[in-house]
């Protein structure tokens, strides 16, 4: 049974090539009668002609890809393409490194290991690239015996924070003092106010 015609005016009522135009093979008959639009139309209602879905490049494949990299997975020797610098840049790097050396400075003069002084130069020198990594900080201290011994850095730490704790005493009795003589001002405004009523 040739049904060029029906399939052809299928693909223009449904909008998609004539290879996807499926027709119901128990409806032939009725099929081939319709000669109009307005026929293929009704058909396509009834459900006797159909479109297939559009075939597309599935996702699947690259999903389960997306998945396996995200677990830190297929990035090995064989993965990699183009230089270093291309997976990540000279500056994220840089950032990196620094900010590892930083954090690391930061500790020692926290615990008080080093001297301010000593922690100034070495974080020069790490802002213009002199230490390598961490570990080449480490080093440097220890060559040019830089740290404290345990002791004294501990008594240094319990100054600091005796120190702070006055500091901290100091601002509440300076706020309490303030507190107080804005109170008493208050209090005196108020009573020029009921004497100047009288």
């Amino acid at each position: 049974m040739i049904l060029k015609l029906q399939k052809r005016l299928a693909a223009s009522v449904l909008r998609c090539s004539e290879k996807r135009v499926v027709l119901d093979p128990a409806r032939l008959e009725d099929i081939k009668e319709a000669i109009t639009k307005t026929d293929i139309r009704l058909l396509v209602g009834e459900g006797a002609i159909r479109a297939t879905p559009k075939k597309g490049v599935s996702r699947v494949r690259a999903n389960k890809k997306k998945v396996q990299k995200r677990k830190g997975l297929r990035k090995g020797q064989g993965r990699r393409k183009g230089k270093a610098t291309a997976r990540e840049s000279k500056k994220e790097r840089w950032m990196r490194k620094v900010r590892a050396q930083r954090k690391l400075l930061k500790s020692l003069k926290k615990k008080a290991l080093i001297k301010p002084d000593v922690y100034k130069e070495l974080y020069t020198k790490s802002k213009g690239g002199f230490f390598r990594n961490i570990k080449h900080i480490k080093l440097y201290i220890q060559e040019h015996g830089f740290l404290k011994p345990k002791k004294s850095a501990k008594q240094e730490g319990a100054k600091q924070k005796g120190a702070k704790q006055e500091r901290a005493k100091q601002e509440k009795a300076k706020q309490k003092e303030t507190t107080q003589e804005k109170k008493i001002s208050i209090k005196e405004k108020e009573t020029s106010k009921t004497s100047r009523k009288k």
